[in-house]
């Protein structure tokens, strides 16, 4: 089997597991909105149950899901398998995760302060509070389940890190429908103290289940893992020196989201004292960008994951041409699915969220439409530079990974900041969604001019041209049913239905007929048997 079909088919696999995560999250998301609103207590819950999420990849995130990859690649190497390497990173970790998860338990309320300035002195202060720390143990579980996920790649088992998050969805899915069920009109001032804690708690409960999942997977690998506290091996000390860069990376990524938190949810409680109704804080951001992530989840992050190991190797052997060649052909693959997927999204975006947020008025669910559509213009440099940043962890050069994200953030955070003082509160967080777009065409740019350092020149006619064709393929086709939507009978689900099938199917057989290799050869891939 061909390098590029093995990777297409791990991709693929992972792919399935990622559809399947994604499906039970959006339900759940869906649930989610249904049950808090888009409003105030939807932007508490959000912010409570985002600061895990925050504190991981702050501090350990990067490390786990990407610098320590090569090192596990060649701790393999070892004659025993890399147990001795994996015992002592797994001891480490769990030591530093746990400390980590105390602290922050007691810090909440400075996080919150921190992060939503605005609620200081109103009810949403104590609220965000007592459901934030029933939510941070979930960064212990977080980072486990990522480590224990990094290992079993590193053994070329892809498929259970992606199905985990599906047994965290659906105990999301029972906590939330079952107090959908019982309290289905909360606000802020209803929810009471034991329902917040037990919200809490369920969301955290998931991810316990996440990460429990991966136990016997491990164990498969016949990995053995023993307590090992001896530190000082150069191996490890050379794996968190270079994930101590990418706490700088990730401090600054989490710096970009301070302000867009802070952002959003000051947006939120000036529209409530202007009389605005409509939600239009963080949860139509966080939504939307769920949204937004299902392509990009789906093909982009499927496909670095198989290609990281594969890199790592290449890098190890110093057959640079060859990294060269492989990433090229990660950005054209993953063309194929981002390029319609924006198109589609800026298109189609608010029938879109009426679809899915059946559960809320339509001025809500539009709304969240639009912050889609500012986001869908930056799927694909997203893409492209997850990728372009994969060939930098695969050379173990996080310095120029922080390089390229202090660029990024940097002049994204600026757009946001000018935006929110120039917008309207209502349209300010439709701005920060386009601010962010912009932040990713800024990094794909950095990320592929600092990947020349290694002699990897990937040109942008390379790619450009590929695109160019493939978003003209789809918009011909997109364009009119756009136009003939208002002439067709049914509501949103018909329509988006409609939209779903002629645009799918006639942007595949327009691209076989234009004879686009790579649409060819990657669904005949997808679609062989052996």
């Amino acid at each position: 089997m061909s390098t590029d079909e093995s990777l297409l088919r791990s991709s693929t696999a992972m792919a399935i597991g990622t559809v399947a995560s994604r499906i039970t999250g959006l339900i759940r998301g869906l649930l989610t909105v249904a049950l808090l609103g888009t409003a105030l207590l939807g932007d508490v819950f959000n912010v409570a149950n985002t600061m895990p999420n925050i504190l991981y990849n702050l501090i350990v995130g990067g490390a786990l899901t990407a610098v320590f990859v090569p090192q596990l690649v060649r701790a393999m190497r070892d004659s025993d398998g890399g147990s001795a390497f994996v015992s002592r990173l797994v001891t480490a970790t769990t030591v530093i995760l746990g400390l980590l998860t105390i602290i922050s338990v007691f810090a909440a309320p400075l996080f919150v302060r921190v992060f939503a300035s605005s609620y200081v002195g109103r009810p949403e202060f104590q609220l965000t509070t007592l459901i934030m720390r029933y939510c941070l143990p979930q960064v212990f579980f977080i980072g486990l389940y990522a480590l224990l996920s990094q290992i079993t790649n590193a053994k070329g088992k892809f498929g259970p890190m992606m199905w985990a998050p599906v047994a965290n969805n659906l105990v999301g899915i029972a906590v939330v429908g079952y107090f959908l069920a019982r309290a289905p009109h909360w606000n802020v001032a209803t929810i009471s103290h034991s329902e917040a804690t037990w919200l809490g708690i369920g969301t955290t409960l998931g991810y316990v289940i996440q990460f429990a999942v991966l136990i016997p997977v491990v164990r498969k690998t016949r990995i053995r893992i023993t307590a090992r506290f001896d530190w000082r091996d150069p191996e490890l000390r050379k794996s968190w020196h270079l994930a101590s860069w990418t706490i700088l990376f990730a401090g600054i990524s989490q710096l970009g989201y301070l302000i867009v938190v802070n952002l959003s949810s000051s947006a939120a409680v000036h529209a409530e004292k202007a009389g605005i109704t409509t939600g239009v804080g963080f949860t139509p951001y966080s939504n939307a960008y769920f949204i937004m992530l299902l392509p990009h989840s789906v093909i982009t992050i499927s496909l670095v994951t198989a290609l990281l190991p594969h890199l790592s190797d290449l890098a190890i052997d110093k057959k640079f041409k060859e990294v060269h060649d492989q990433l090229v052909r990660a950005i054209r693959l993953v063309g194929i699915f981002t390029v319609p997927s924006a198109c589609a999204l800026i298109l189609f975006g608010t029938l879109i969220t009426r679809t899915l947020f059946f559960g809320i008025s339509n001025a809500d669910a539009q709304y969240i439409g639009f912050v889609l559509a500012g986001f869908a213009l930056g799927l694909m440099p997203m893409s492209i530079n997850l990728i372009a940043l994969r060939g930098l962890n695969a050379f173990e050069n996080v310095k120029l990974q922080v390089l390229s994200n202090f660029v990024m953030n940097l002049l994204g955070s600026a757009a946001a900041i000018f935006l929110a003082n120039t917008l309207s509160p209502k349209w300010v967080t439709v701005g920060l969604a386009g601010a962010l777009s912009l932040s990713y065409f800024i990094g794909a740019w950095t990320t592929l001019r600092l990947l020349h350092r290694y002699n990897i020149q990937i040109h942008i006619g390379e790619v450009a041209g590929l695109y160019l064709r493939l978003a003209g393929i789809f918009l011909v086709i997109a364009i009119p049913l756009r136009l003939a939507l208002r002439f067709i009978p049914g509501g949103n689900t018909l329509h988006l239905l409609v939209v779903l099938v002629i645009a799918g199917l006639g942007y595949i057989g327009a691209a076989r007929i234009f004879k686009i290799e790579e649409v060819g050869s990657a669904f005949n891939l997808l679609l062989r048997r052996n």
